[in-house]
């Protein structure tokens, strides 16, 4: 079992790992929502929700590019930033 898990790069188990605990939260939030059963509690777990959610997918793709960085042209990384950038600006209300 341990051969298995460190045949995987650093920067992959990272972006796993916070993708899981994303999950977690995700699962706690829904499973919160139902213990109070209250709508205007729910609006508010959400809300919680909507910050972790952008805060989860910079991070994440912060690691990746990081962990990608020196096998990808400049250019190509660029575009990826962009790419991310666009994202972000699109969300933005």
């Amino acid at each position: 079992m341990k051969d298995w898990i460190s045949s995987f790069e650093v920067t992959l188990l990272s972006m796993v790992a916070l993708r899981l605990m994303s999950g977690t939260f995700e699962i706690t939030a829904a499973l919160l929502m139902m213990k109070f059963n209250n709508i205007e509690r729910a609006l508010q777990i959400n809300a919680i929700l909507a910050i972790v959610g952008p805060i989860t997918l910079i991070l994440t793709m912060t690691i990746g590019l990081v962990g990608i960085a020196d096998k990808l042209p400049v250019t190509k990384l660029l575009i990826v930033g962009l790419g991310v950038f666009l994202i972000l600006f699109g969300l933005k209300k």
